[in-house]
């Protein structure tokens, strides 16, 4: 399967168009898929994803990079038209395109569009976000030692300018919660922190803990859920979260590519960024900077609005959020396929019954308290990689950690002939 149907692959005038977004009380809908009609070969829904032929080679990249469905093309071509129609004008339908981006999001949250900002990634909100921090009068930020590169880079170069870094121990996940609330005091500023850790897939949880402990003193708190969104269900409310910045994007679960970061801020928000774009002054306009001498910033989401950006990711962040709601792949849905996934991959993984010193799994945390992914432990993780690419399986790896990330579009025969694979290539390692 892997190996097999190359030619012709790609033809774009063979792409089906995807439909229009669905209304409950239209016809305009998809069908409603079930894990039992996703679980075949092909997959009804890899009909979508032409262009990055999930059906022709196994991707097993989604903690990395999961395929675009094909509406994403004609979207960014769409933006492209626009452009040329519209010229400068073209910023007020890029506004409304970002504002559908904005709900997406806040959707997969439990809140309003009005508390989401976007920008281009992940990392030019957190950086806003630290800058808006009182660090002077609070030089003290509590992490994790298990954060995403986003965080970790920027606090460990913020502890080479003087500023406390405590960083306490990521795992075991279950207890991280409880020791970043120990670890917050009157001198801290914030918490930052991952709700899955994009190493193991542990899950953090109890965070609403760490939320108290953030209100007692004072402190703010950052929740990097980017490895939950669209893979786990994930409500603020339920969470105990409502006061919390929360960031992320969707270049991996949620399928949107590049240029789509988010921060989610608490509904009284008056933070002020000392990094700012001249974006937010199209709706400060309104005397802030007159009557208080100072900066003004605009509300809602223009409080952490950047510069002039490139709106052709949102026309394909938006396109795409359509294309999961017009199919009804709701959260609850693709975590119901994921967990049916993970459990059918570390079932034929146990079944090659493969040298553990080569090669093992995550044993110790349940499936249901993981991200979206499965972890195997190699000091050669490297080789299987490679050796699995050069089969035409597509993994993800970091150091000693094979991440294998399936996705809603592949088929449970793609999943097991992965796992076949995987078992030639082990073997030939010896």
């Amino acid at each position: 399967m892997a190996a097999a149907v190359r030619k012709g692959a790609g033809r774009a005038a063979d792409l089906p168009r995807c439909r229009r977004p669905y209304s409950r009380t239209t016809e305009e809908r998809a069908p409603v898929l079930s894990l039992e009609d996703l679980s075949v070969h092909p997959n009804p829904l890899a009909a979508h994803y032409r262009h990055f032929r999930v059906a022709e080679r196994i991707l097993l990249t989604g903690h990395s990079h999961q395929a675009w469905p094909d509406c994403g093309l004609a979207a960014q071509e769409q933006a492209w038209r626009e452009a040329a129609e519209l010229v400068d004008e073209k910023w007020d339908r890029a506004a409304a395109v970002a504002a559908r981006v904005r709900r997406g999001y806040a959707d997969l949250l439990g809140d309003e569009p009005e508390q989401v900002s976007l920008a281009p990634s992940t990392h030019d909100l957190v950086v806003q976000f630290l800058s808006g921090l009182p660090l002077r009068a609070r030089p003290r930020l509590v992490t994790t030692d298990g954060e995403f590169h986003t965080i970790r880079r920027q606090l460990d170069r913020l502890a080479e300018e003087g500023f406390e870094v405590v960083k306490v121990p990521a795992l075991p996940a279950g207890d991280a919660a409880s020791r970043l609330a120990e670890a917050t005091d009157e001198r801290t500023a914030a918490v930052l922190v991952s709700s899955i850790l994009y190493r193991s897939g542990h899950m953090i949880t109890g965070l609403g803990a760490v939320m108290e402990a953030c209100r007692r003193h004072g402190a703010e708190l950052l929740v990097d859920a980017y490895h939950h969104l669209n893979v786990v269900p994930f409500s603020l409310r339920e969470e105990g979260l409502e006061d919390a910045y929360v960031t992320g994007a969707g270049y991996k679960y949620c399928q949107l590519g590049e240029g789509n970061g988010f921060l989610r801020f608490p509904r009284d928000c008056a933070m002020r960024p000392v990094i700012t774009g001249w974006f937010s002054e199209f709706a400060a306009l309104y005397g802030e900077q007159e009557i208080r001498g100072r900066v003004g910033y605009g509300a809602g989401p223009d409080r952490f609005a950047g510069a002039t950006y490139e709106p052709v990711s949102h026309y394909r962040a938006a396109a795409v959020f359509d294309f999961f709601r017009q199919q009804e792949l709701d959260p609850p849905l693709l975590r119901a396929i994921n967990q049916h996934q993970i459990g059918l991959l570390e079932r034929h993984f146990d079944a090659l019954d493969l040298d553990p010193a080569l090669v093992d799994r995550e044993r110790t945390v349940p499936r249901e308290r993981r991200g979206g992914f499965l972890v195997l432990t190699s000091p050669r993780a490297a080789d299987l990689h490679h050796g699995l690419r050069r089969r035409d399986v597509w993994t993800d790896y970091r150091g000693d950690a094979l991440r294998l990330g399936p996705a809603p579009y592949l088929s449970d025969p793609q999943l097991e002939e992965a796992m076949g694979l995987l078992g030639e290539v082990a073997r030939a390692l010896g």
